[in-house]
């Protein structure tokens, strides 16, 4: 089907749903016009306003895998705070932990009765043997980057292009004709990021060759399955020759596992085997609570040590911020470990997304369109590509603002909620059968509306 009649049809489909949102929220739309008196935007971030409505949807309560918003609308999430409420909203036990926590505490500056287990259950899940914590994944992978930046001697840092990875001045660039340039849509930005980042595509594994030759790369900072440019897998053998090569070339490799770790208990790197020197995670780890950890090996323990003693003077390293390693981070982050993250959740997940995998993929086939699913454990993308992606210039070409839109738009007035950026679903261990069935049968409803074909509501 040729990609600008489908365009038409979502334009189309795009301006009917539209009045269908408005029609079910004016409390929500009063909402947001009463915020605009004190918030920039009217909204307490931004790019709250990227979703693809008219004006916010303004939730009132999230339990589980469901919303509720201000007009009494109920909706299936899976969306899931783009991955902070991987395991639901509100999971018991974190609930409790956060109770408890309210009468013993928040943060002292000085480690909580619960330091010890969580350093224990770190280890034991993700492998690597010494850890530290930040508020989110940005301060982890700043953090990180720091570390490898001091041990390595080394200035220079590689990303892939369409990475993201926090709000991390060095990662926010794209590759363009060859170059690393900064974002065009950066605020503020003062420094070329050109001069420090180097920029290569996914899966080329001569373009990494050639840009760890000069050994002047500290480090690697990598998805080990890229989710912000649509979804994007490694191709076979790619990730045993990124630790090949950056060993050879004495980079260390840092692995962020804050999306992958959808994949299964320990993340990406535990389930594939990976072997990374550093590795940041944050949003779910948590169970929603603002929390993000970093680890890394002896080796690089044993040489910030060093570091460390070589110091005049002590703090102020640019490494942790005053909340960070709290008593509430501690105790939320024990209860998700011991019991939220689970493998028993992991088994759940798995199965109601290879429930939905099956279910997209059907409709996709009944509607006649050229798109495939991605799909991380957890985590599925629909991509607008008749095969999968191998890059961001390929994701790039695949993707379509519009038709993602009206998707987006579309299943959002079905009741279910997917991701602002993309065309991701996050399945969480609360999502059940029906509500899971009840998404693909909302998913085969809205393309055979963009494919005029009739559709199972």
């Amino acid at each position: 089907m040729e990609r600008a009649n489908l365009e038409a049809r979502a334009r189309a489909l795009i301006e009917a749903e539209t009045e269908v949102f408005r029609a079910r929220r004016p409390r929500s739309a009063a909402a947001h016009e009463e915020a605009t008196s004190g918030f920039f935007d009217g909204v307490p971030q931004h790019w709250m306003l990227d979703w693809p409505t008219p004006f916010p949807l303004v939730v009132d309560q999230a339990s589980g895998a469901e919303l509720v918003d201000i007009d009494g609308n109920r909706i299936v999430d899976v969306c899931l705070g783009d991955t902070g409420a991987m395991f639901g909203h509100g999971p018991a036990p974190v609930l409790e932990a956060l109770k408890n926590a309210g009468t013993r505490g928040l943060t002292t500056m000085l480690p909580s009765s619960d330091a010890a287990a969580v350093g224990r259950l770190l280890v034991e899940r993700f492998g690597l043997p010494r850890w530290q914590l930040g508020a989110t994944a940005s301060d982890a992978n700043r953090f990180a980057i720091r570390v490898a930046r001091a041990v390595t001697g080394r200035a220079k840092l590689l990303v892939f292009d369409g990475c993201y990875h926090g709000a991390v001045d060095d990662t926010l660039v794209d590759l363009v004709d060859g170059r690393t340039v900064s974002r065009r849509n950066l605020l503020g930005q003062v420094r070329d990021l050109g001069e420090l980042t180097v920029s290569i595509p996914f899966n080329d594994e001569a373009a990494l060759e050639k840009a760890l030759a000069a050994q002047d790369i500290a480090c690697v900072l990598a998805e080990p399955v890229m989710t912000n440019c649509g979804m994007i897998p490694p191709a076979p053998g790619f990730h045993a020759a990124l630790r090949r090569l950056t060993r050879a070339a004495g980079t260390l490799l840092l692995i962020d596992e804050t999306h992958t770790i959808s994949t299964g208990l320990g993340g990406y790197s535990k389930v594939h085997g990976l072997e990374p020197d550093l590795m940041v995670m944050g949003k779910p780890i948590g169970g929603g609570v603002p929390v993000s950890v970093w680890g890394m090996t002896q080796a690089i323990s044993d040489r910030l040590h060093v570091i460390r003693r070589e110091q005049s003077g002590h703090g102020h390293s640019g490494i942790g911020t005053t909340l960070s390693g709290s008593a509430l981070q501690l105790a939320c982050l024990r209860a998700c470990l011991e019991q939220v993250m689970t493998e028993e959740a992991y088994r759940i997940m798995q199965a109601r997304a290879d429930r939905i995998e099956a279910g997209f993929k059907a409709a996709i086939a009944a509607a006649g369109l050229d798109w495939t699913v991605a799909r991380v454990g957890a985590r599925l993308e629909v991509v607008f590509s008749p095969v999968p992606v191998r890059n961001a210039a390929e994701a790039r070409a695949a993707a379509s603002d519009t038709i993602e839109a009206a998707l987006h738009l579309s299943m959002l007035n079905l009741g279910y909620l997917l991701t602002p950026f993309h065309n991701m679903v996050l399945v969480s261990p609360a999502l059940s059968e029906q509500q899971a069935d009840g998404l693909v049968a909302a998913f085969a409803t809205v393309t055979g509306r963009l494919a005029e074909r009739r559709a199972a509501a």
